[in-house]
């Protein structure tokens, strides 16, 4: 009877450590615990993203943090990953995509920094200049409504097309459009990855192409495209968080080094405009 009383006695003892050490991991006391807390996980786009962060490891690694790199070739997961707390932080969209998803998915995101600019383009096998585009031309476009706007906004500016007065141009849709000269058609329905695979098989007249699927495809934007995307475009890609940790240590050092003069740099020099950083 005594031995079985001392091995219950053995066996809370032992619950009550498992507790108190669970307990522990939770609040962060832990070695284990400052170990993980260390490491931070961020999703990207293969290009230009993904390669920027690799260039930013060492330097993230002088302040104390080891990055992983979860890469993705889609605009869709790597935002459900963060949602769920699989990524500590993503890499790959701009701010109206951004907006776009947490009004359409509920989710509580916060830019943590703006880091680079990746100047659309619009490419064509056809044609060298967008003048060169016969009536009724049809221009393919990717299925993103946060993307129209962004089109339509660059055609406006490279005198295609009108939109309508007081549209916000960062929401515009193809129905805004109020001059349109040469009937220019617009298709939209291919998923952005897809679109160099488009322009390879010389679908359409044009081709609207995101860099950063145009430099992976092997395509220079500044010396390929017929028209590019001004540099001043509002279309900033950013650190994206979950709100509330934007104000972590770690994130604050991920972003202070991808906003850095040596990255900076490495990007100019990388993409020779094709991709602009962020000046503070």
């Amino acid at each position: 009877m005594k031995k079985f009383l001392t091995g219950i006695l053995l066996a809370v003892l032992i619950l009550a450590l498992a507790a108190c050490g669970a307990e522990e991991d939770k609040n962060g006391s832990t070695s284990g615990s400052d170990e993980e807390s260390k490491v931070i996980k961020v999703g990207a786009s293969n290009v230009p993203h993904a390669e920027i962060l690799e260039e930013a490891k060492p330097l993230l690694k002088e302040k104390g943090y080891d990055l992983e790199i979860e890469a993705y070739q889609d605009y869709v997961l790597p935002n459900k990953d963060l949602d769920s707390g699989d990524l500590d932080a993503n890499y790959f969209q701009h701010i109206p995509y951004m907006e776009t998803q947490i009004a359409d998915h509920g989710y509580d995101f916060t830019n943590a920094g703006s880091i680079h600019i990746e100047p659309i383009g619009v490419y064509s096998k056809k044609y060298k200049t967008l003048d060169e585009l016969p009536e009724g031309a049809t221009i393919l476009i990717s299925n993103s409504v946060a993307d129209h706007g962004r089109v339509l906004a660059m055609l406006e500016a490279e005198g295609l097309i009108k939109l309508k007065e007081g549209v916000d141009k960062t929401k515009a849709e193809v129905k805004d459009i109020e001059e349109n000269p040469k009937n220019i058609q617009f298709d939209a329905n291919y998923e952005a990855a897809l679109l160099t695979q488009m322009f390879e098989s010389e679908e359409g007249d044009a081709v609207l192409i995101n860099s950063n699927y145009a430099i992976d495809a092997g395509l220079n934007p500044m010396k390929d495209s017929i028209a590019l995307e001004e540099s001043d475009s509002p279309y900033v890609n950013v650190i994206a968080v979950n709100t509330g940790d934007e104000d972590k240590p770690g994130i604050k050092a991920l972003v202070e080094v991808l906003t850095s003069k040596e990255i900076q740099d490495f990007i100019l020099e990388k993409w020779e405009g094709s991709v602009v950083p962020v000046t503070k």
